[in-house]
């Protein structure tokens, strides 16, 4: 395997001087061209939904620090909106996302 590929040559086994390093998508939010990349879409989930944007906030970490790898971008707060319940960041509050329908109980 080619000498760049760290990562790979790890999950493959073999014993390496040094560890791959790799990041999350959400400790990039505090670069500048996340900033811009995110004031581009307009909002989160719109850059959550553009695959192009998307593509290129997951990889400005690994241009910015020479990472072996990252994590695709993608957030929690997809997860309620495809069950219909929406979700959103009211920056008003400066509290984080909440619930646009909160779940209710079950009646018995």
């Amino acid at each position: 395997m080619a000498q760049g590929k760290l990562l790979m040559r790890a999950l493959a086994g073999e014993v390496l001087p040094v560890p791959p390093v790799w990041m999350m998508r959400q400790a990039g939010r505090y670069l500048p061209e996340y900033r811009a990349t995110r004031a581009q879409a307009g909002d989160f989930l719109s850059l959550c939904y553009n695959s192009e944007l998307a593509a290129e906030v997951t990889l400005q970490p690994i241009r910015r620090y020479r990472f072996d790898a990252a994590i695709l971008f993608a957030d929690i707060l997809l997860l309620p909106q495809a069950l219909g319940r929406g979700c959103g960041s009211p920056p008003a509050r400066g509290r984080g996302s909440t619930p646009s329908r909160p779940p209710r109980p079950r009646r018995r």
